[in-house]
Order: structure tokens, then C-alpha cells, then sequence
């Protein structure tokens, strides 16, 4: 869960570097699906065709959370990739992993490689730093939380294609005007947690959970039932009961759901745009995760989403 989800990836190192013999395979898993494991085989292919030393060979583990568990099981087992994806959940689980991984920043010095954490958006690079200052991941890409709808049944249903609801009232009022129109499926959103509670709390500007968000300590305890998220999720579950809001189901199970029209808008991460660019077939807008405009603070800013390297 959790500027999602631009989808925050990285790679984390399992073991020490590889020597170089001749065509020293790399074993790289992730969790890379459709248009984006599309671009992680074509970034493979280009560094292959670089040199002849050695040869990435990008392998799809599944979800987020098959591929770490499969990660932590190969490395249990004693045969571990050389670099794996995982999500940003997966941050704290890797980081107390001594002995599984090596530092991004020192992987980079021991080749010889100055690496600038400085050359990264600070939120990415601070995301990912020990407190001792060292890169723990290599930042692949990142993600946030946004907002979708497709244009083409906003005109359908009599709404401004280029008006896109900024507040949550405007999103329960849009998607109402949806299913009046005969949308089966007005609003849905990917990934419930990190949309909904996480990055909704964040865009309000309040807390998700005790120990400043769990930065502070271990023993944190969520903070979601503040009157904010009450009302959130009661809102949320009229939706629901009237058909106008449409659960699809835990983690990215939503997002198959948008590019193919099925539904017309949804809260997601950044990282499904290459899909709805590449599938859609309808006109489409993006905008910003929607917040209730009587909060004081909001909209603040996102929460972060992506993987370790």
C-alpha cells in the first residue's frame, strides 16, 4: 500500500555482488505485470545487447506479496535471486532481513560507483535511507495515489469530460450520475488500504496511525477510526449499498477494471497508467486523489508507494 504507486519500485540486493566470469547470469525477480513487465524485459534486453560480461534475467514472481514471500523462501532455502522487487509495505521486513540483503549504497561503492542519493526526489531517497545515512534500495521507479475517469462515459452520463471531481462529495455525486445513466460499475478503487486509509489520511493532513505514523516506534497502533474515517467509509458503504461505489477486491484486483471500461473511474497508483495508456479504449483523465474540502490542511500530500532495490 501506500507521489504510489508515480507505482514506487526498486530492486533489493540478496547476497554479494556477483564476480565477473563469462556471461555471469543476474537472476532479477519482480512483480512487474503487463505494460510494465513489458518495459523491465525491454531494460533487460538493452543491457544485455550492452556488453557480454553478464546477462539480467528478469523472471515474474507474481504480486507484490508472492514475490516477497518467494524471496524470503529462496533465500531461506539458500538460492536466492541476486536482486529482487518489493513493495514499499515489504520495507520494514527487508530492512530487519540482516544478513539477507546489502545495502544499495554499498553494492554501489564496492563496484567503485559513486552513488548520489541527492539525485533523487528527497521523499524517494529519504523513504529508503538508514538513519546512518546509507541508501538501503535502489529507487527503480516510484508511485502515488490518483484519481481516473473516463471521459467518454462522464459525456454519457451529462458530466464535464474535463471537469474532474476534486472533493469526495463530487466523486459519490459523479458516480450517482453514472448509474443513472446505466454505468454498472460508476466508481471502484485498487488497492483499499493505501487509497482509502493510508494516503487518505495523509491528504488530510492527520494521522494513520500513533508514533508519528509509526516512524517513532514499533508499537504504533493505527488511528483509522477518527470521525474522518468514519465518515469516509460510511460514505463508502452507501456507495456501496447503492451501487454506485463497486468493491473489486484487495490489493491491484481493481485495475484490470478501468482500461477495459468496465469501470468508469477508480483511485489507484500512478503505476497503472502505462496499462490504461496501452488498453483503453476510450477517452481518459487523471487527476489528483480526492479529499473533503471542510478538513483543515487538506489536500496535504500522498503517501509514498513503490519497492526496494
Amino acid at each position: 500500500m501506500q507521489l504510489k504507486k508515480l507505482a514506487l519500485t526498486a530492486a533489493i540486493a540478496f547476497g554479494a555482488c556477483v564476480p565477473a566470469h563469462a556471461q555471469t547470469e543476474i537472476q532479477w525477480w519482480h512483480s512487474m505485470p503487463a505494460a510494465l513487465g513489458d518495459w523491465v524485459n525491454d531494460l533487460a534486453k538493452q543491457y544485455n545487447a550492452s556488453q557480454t560480461k553478464y546477462k539480467i534475467v528478469p523472471t515474474y514472481k507474481g504480486t507484490y506479496d508472492e514475490s516477497m514471500t518467494a524471496g524470503i523462501a529462496a533465500f531461506r532455502a539458500g538460492n536466492a535471486p541476486h536482486i529482487i522487487q518489493v513493495f514499499e509495505v515489504g520495507t520494514a521486513t527487508m530492512m530487519a532481513s540482516k544478513g539477507a540483503i546489502v545495502p544499495a549504497g554499498k553494492v554501489m561503492s564496492d563496484a567503485g560507483f559513486k552513488f548520489d542519493p541527492t539525485s533523487y526526489v528527497s521523499a524517494v531517497a529519504g523513504y529508503y535511507t538508514a538513519p546512518n545515512g546509507q541508501m538501503l534500495s535502489y529507487p527503480l521507479n516510484s508511485s502515488t495515489t490518483i484519481f481516473y475517469y473516463n471521459k467518454d462515459a462522464f459525456k454519457k452520463a451529462g458530466l464535464d469530460a474535463n471537469k474532474p471531481p476534486k472533493t469526495w462529495p463530487e466523486v459519490f455525486e459523479a458516480a450517482s450520475k453514472l448509474k443513472a445513466s446505466g454505468h454498472s460499475c460508476p466508481f471502484t478503487t485498487s488497492w483499499i488500504s493505501w487509497t482509502q486509509l493510508e494516503s487518505f489520511s495523509l491528504w488530510h493532513n492527520t494521522l494513520f496511525a500513533s508514533k508519528n505514523n509509526g516512524f517513532d516506534g514499533t508499537d504504533a497502533q493505527l488511528q483509522i477510526n477518527t470521525p474522518l474515517h468514519v465518515r469516509h467509509f460510511e460514505n463508502l458503504a452507501k456507495a456501496s449499498k447503492d451501487g454506485s461505489f463497486v468493491y473489486k477486491g484487495r490489493g491491484n484486483a481493481a485495475d484490470a477494471s478501468f482500461p477495459s471500461g468496465e469501470c468508469a473511474m477508480i483511485t489507484g497508483s500512478s503505476g497503472l497508467y502505462a496499462r490504461v495508456a496501452k488498453e483503453a479504449k476510450f477517452a481518459y483523465g487523471i487527476s489528483t486523489l480526492p479529499y473533503y474540502a471542510d478538513v483543515k490542511g487538506a489536500p496535504q500530500n500522498t503517501a509514498i508507494g513503490g519497492v526496494l532495490g
